[in-house]
């Protein structure tokens, strides 16, 4: 799948060997707003006296940066839940330091919010933006409304992502009566008219920690106003909060007992759920929290989907009752956290022990509030090993060690092109998912079903029930020749039992099965077509920025629309090298993303009608998938990339310059963003197809 697609650095590479055995490829993820998995996994091992699958080599310790707005440094950051709950997020309704209105909340790594201004702007300029607060709430204290509105203050361009973000982060939190705002990199910094009219209405107090509860946004969080027995006051409060946040947070009054143990009544404000819960008591918002339990999955040789099945087949619960963050690598042993609902901590510690013999371990198991998402993720962690090392067979004269180490400086340099992974699509089998994505975005249920059950050319139980299925279209034949863990299978099969092998059938049939897993297809053949645009893209334009390529704004504004924050290169901007190809993104076909306005965009057009896809509107109903798309970066970095040459004898590392090719492996470790693939940056740093 990764075939002839392009490089971008220009390095000659080497040849050798990856996922010999699961070991040589162990895949962490890291968390966000947790500590680190690896981290997470010790302490699990350590307690349960486990020991992890046995891993190859020696690895180089690593550690991890505190500094603004790391996460999992000084012992691990607190979860959302078990930070103070009169932190920004929690309920203050709750909070033991209700009375004691001069206490600030505790900050990440023990560090004062005015330590992290000083680090990310310079003391001067630090201390300039505290004399500008100040000076504005004077003038708010003194009535001068119209000169406080009109104050701003620069500072300056600010020209890295990450510190921007940390920025506007760390001023909401210790000034929440100010906004920021970034144009052209530039970040302005005013007043929050928006803070100073709930001054108005609340105390300060109250309406510093209700911004500083918005400003977290911490999923299931709440925030409770001081009781107030005035209703028509409470009725202004309401209306302001739906005014002004009506789309993010809804409102709520309820029955509390005041501080001389007499009946009041509270505004209760939480973030907007898609929709209400169907049954609500009279005293909250929901009359039944469902059972959440999150724990971290060790596998080893087994899909995320295929680990899903044995899961919910012991659990007797079903693979949609499961969340997870990313799809992780089948020939690896890998760390990924998951949540599973309506299973309690003590029913998933029973069933540890016949996980094992499938080659799973479940770690650090513990109650949870709420589901994953896809991409709720900081990124992975990868330690690979490279076996077999040699030359290409073009460069068999060089000298392989200045070889390996000229591709590890060139890619950390450089980066490499963001395709996606040959997993993504299936990797050697004989029909991948996107053949089976495409079938289902043109509606060809019956074709889709036939892919789906295509076997291959191996003689064991479950490629018989497909040959079977195939020859016969008897699926209640091939539903008991099918193991148990083949959960997928048997739901698609039970339908077309029940409904028969034809377009109404196939449909149900693929309704039985869980959306996160029908619309995987769709969205692999959306990669394969991502991996082909990016590829015409470098192929035409290299590495320059031209008219009509699409880069994200740098707006740190979450209320603007993805597509909104997609900027089409001008002519004027492309003559002044305003953008560079690092910050160029391509489109993941939809229905609500813009394609480039340039030669790149009219092959969208052409692709998408050889597959008779030109009429398509990526909502396919009878399905209810909905395609919405989004946008990749063509280019992506690696972090915290590291590497040693290991002989023959394990331990023994490479000093000399002349190696003894057949008996060298190459250990690799970094760290990548979430939807990266580690297949792929090895392809760029070993110039080979894997």
């Amino acid at each position: 799948m990764l075939h002839s697609l392009s490089y971008v650095t220009d390095h000659p590479g080497f040849c050798g060997t990856i996922k010999n055995s699961p070991c040589d490829f162990v895949v962490t993820e890291i968390e966000v707003s947790e500590p680190l998995l690896r981290d997470t996994r010790v302490e699990s091992l350590q307690k349960t006296g486990e020991a992890p699958l046995e891993q190859n080599g020696p690895k180089k310790p690593r550690t991890e940066s505190c500094g603004p707005g790391a996460e999992g440094c000084c012992g691990g950051a607190a979860s959302p839940l078990e930070r103070d709950p009169g932190h920004a997020g929690g309920d203050s309704s709750a909070s033991p330091d209700k009375n004691q209105p001069g206490r600030e909340p505790e900050l990440k790594c023990g560090l004062e919010e005015g330590g992290i201004l000083d680090a990310l702007l310079g003391k001067p300029v630090s201390e300039q933006l505290h004399k500008f607060a100040r000076d504005l709430k004077d003038e708010w204290d003194l009535g001068n409304n119209a000169n406080a509105c009109a104050r701003e203050f620069s500072l300056g361009p600010v020209l890295d992502k990450k510190n921007r973000a940390d920025l506007h982060s760390t001023i909401r939190q210790e000034f929440p009566f100010l906004v920021t705002v970034t144009t052209d990199n530039e970040m302005t910094v005013k007043g929050n008219a928006d803070y100073r009219e709930l001054c108005q209405l609340v105390t300060e107090k109250e309406t510093s920690d209700f911004f500083k509860f918005l400003d977290a946004k911490l999923e299931n969080s709440t925030f409770s106003f001081e009781p107030d027995g005035d209703k028509e006051h409470r009725k202004i409060v309401h209306h302001f909060i739906n005014r002004r946040f009506g789309k993010l947070l809804e409102t709520k009054s309820f029955t509390v007992t005041d501080v001389s143990d007499q009946p009041n009544t509270s505004i209760m404000v939480r973030f907007r759920e898609k929709r209400w819960p169907r049954k609500r008591s009279a005293g909250g918002f929901q009359e039944k929290q469902d059972l959440y339990t999150a724990f971290t999955l060790q596998k080893e040789n087994l899909e995320t989907l295929e680990a899903i099945s044995f899961l919910a087949a012991e659990l007797g619960v079903l693979p949609s009752d499961f969340s997870y963050t990313g799809i992780k690598d089948k020939k690896a042993i890998t760390y990924q956290p998951m949540v599973v609902k309506k299973v309690t901590p003590e029913r998933l510690k029973e069933i540890g022990s016949k996980m094992e013999k499938k080659g799973m371990r479940i770690h650090n198991i513990h109650s949870a509030c709420q589901h994953l998402r896809l991409g709720q993720l900081k990124g992975n962690h990868f330690d690979i090993v490279v076996r077999d090392l040699t030359l290409h067979s073009h460069d068999s004269s060089a000298d392989l060690k200045e070889r390996i180490s000229e591709a590890m400086e060139n890619v950390e340099t450089k980066g490499f092109v963001n395709y996606y992974g040959p997993q993504r699509f299936g990797q050697g089998q004989n029909v991948q998912t996107d053949q089976i994505g495409l079938a289902l975005l043109n509606e060809k249920m019956v074709k889709a079903v036939k892919l789906f059950f295509t076997p291959e050319d191996t003689d064991d139980p479950v490629n018989n029930a497909k040959r079977y299925f195939l020859q016969t279209e008897d699926a209640k034949g091939a539903l008991v020749m099918l193991p148990e863990f083949k959960v997928r299978e048997k739901m698609l099969l039970r339908a077309l039992h029940r409904y028969g092998v034809n377009h109404e059938g196939c449909t149900k049939g693929w309704l039985n099965i869980p959306h996160s897993m029908r619309i995987f297809y769709v969205h692999a053949y959306c990669s394969k077509i991502w991996n082909e645009a990016a590829s015409y893209r470098l192929k035409i334009y290299g590495s320059k920025v031209v008219e009509g390529d699409l880069v994200f704004s740098e707006e740190n504004d979450e209320n603007v629309s993805l597509s909104d924050k997609v900027h089409v290169v001008t002519a004027p901007e492309e003559s002044a090298n305003k953008y560079s190809i690092n910050q160029v993104v391509l489109p993941m076909v939809g229905h609500s993303i813009k394609y480039p306005s340039n030669k790149v965009g009219q092959w969208y057009h052409e692709r998408l009608s050889k597959d008779e896809l030109q009429m398509c509107k990526f909502r396919v109903s009878p399905l209810q998938l909905n395609i919405p798309g989004c946008y990749r970066l063509i280019l992506k970095n690696v972090q915290n990339l590291s590497y040693f040459l290991e002989g023959s004898e394990k331990g023994t590392a490479i000093e000399d310059n002349h190696l003894n090719e057949s008996k060298i492996s190459l250990h690799i470790s970094f760290d990548l963003d979430s939807s990266c693939y580690a297949t792929v940056c090895l392809r760029e740093i070993m110039k080979c197809d894997f």
